[in-house]
């Protein structure tokens, strides 16, 4: 990926119930800068820069005397599009990956394509509703957020847990490690979209 042309993207969102500022660089070192006002989300967030080499500023305000679906929801919408910004016509990266990750006594799967076709499967059921004060279901609200607005084909499933954090956390550092997979730049094919149809938006 030529240095004249950095995979760095910014943008705003900002609707009545969230506020949000997003900064994404695709080939970062995985440092981050994340306040949601959803400590338990901004853990998340974290490993997903951490593990996925995408240094990511996110600051949001939220209704959160509603409660933290909003605010989940709406940053992965925020992400996802300013991934896909940062991409491009998403020349020259590698495409594919999957990856089984293992915590403790929770391993995830997580397969992505880069495909600008966005569908999540999601294969992941969580032994309590909450984790603290946060709602598990919203991890699930947030990856369909992603995907649909990064383009992604994304699938993750929980194949064993019994610890609902683990779940949730190897949830977030499996599609962080795909995406860090998927988006490298391929070096067989520096300029080429890896596709035979020449598009990945749609």
């Amino acid at each position: 990926m030529a240095a004249t042309n950095p995979r760095q993207a910014e943008l705003s969102r900002k609707t009545n119930e969230t506020d949000i500022s997003v900064t994404v660089d695709l080939d970062g070192e995985g440092r981050s800068d994340i306040s949601t006002g959803v400590g338990f989300f901004d853990h998340m967030l974290e490993q997903l820069s951490r593990h996925s080499l995408i240094d990511m500023k996110i600051a949001a305000r939220g209704d959160l005397h509603i409660d933290d679906h909003h605010t989940v929801e709406d940053c992965g919408i925020a992400l996802g599009q300013a991934i896909a910004k940062a991409l491009g016509d998403r020349r020259g990266i590698v495409r594919y990956a999957s990856l089984d990750l293992a915590m403790d006594e929770a391993l995830t799967r997580a397969a992505v394509d880069v495909s600008g076709r966005p569908f999540l499967v999601w294969q992941v059921a969580f032994p309590s509703p909450k984790i603290g004060t946060f709602d598990t279901e919203l991890v699930r609200e947030f990856f369909q957020a992603l995907a649909q607005h990064a383009g992604l084909t994304l699938h993750v499933a929980n194949l064993y847990g019994a610890n609902a954090h683990h779940i949730a956390e190897t949830c977030f550092k499996a599609v962080a490690r795909v995406l860090r997979a998927a988006l490298a730049p391929d070096p067989r094919q520096p300029n080429a979209i890896p596709s035979t149809k020449g598009t990945l938006n749609g």
